[in-house]
């Protein structure tokens, strides 16, 4: 069993910036992909932003060159840089990891594990 532990959310104003951190207790070599999701009130959950053990990123267009996903060089643990917040952006964020393939990293059905989930509030 997986457990992914996030941190770093809270309460900002419009402009400002976060950076969430989510670590998964496992090596390496069992993490295909980590990610970030998130769902607002009434809302469907939908992808932030992923990266590959490879290094490679992928991002939804309402957060590109806003946001920055990153890993450590253990690669166990993903970072969510996040900058110039909107109050849009407001919702539970939650880290999640796939440890085999997936076709698409945007689903979620493509992610095994799943944190509990950070609050993250922007206020205008």
């Amino acid at each position: 069993q997986v457990q992914l532990v996030e941190s770093g959310g809270g309460l900002v104003q419009a402009g400002e910036s976060l950076r969430l951190s989510c670590a998964a207790s496992r090596r390496t070599f069992g993490i295909y992909s980590m990610g970030w999701f998130r769902q607002a009130p009434g809302k469907e959950r939908e992808f932030v932003a992923a990266v590959q053990r490879s290094g490679t990123t992928l991002y939804t267009d309402s957060v590109k060159d806003r946001f920055t996903i990153s890993k450590d060089n253990a690669g166990n643990t993903v970072y969510l840089q996040m900058n110039s917040l909107k109050p849009e952006d407001t919702a539970v964020y939650v880290c999640a990891l796939a440890d085999t393939w997936t076709p698409d990293l945007r689903k979620s059905l493509g992610y095994k594990y799943w944190g509990q989930g950070t609050q993250v509030t922007v206020s205008s």
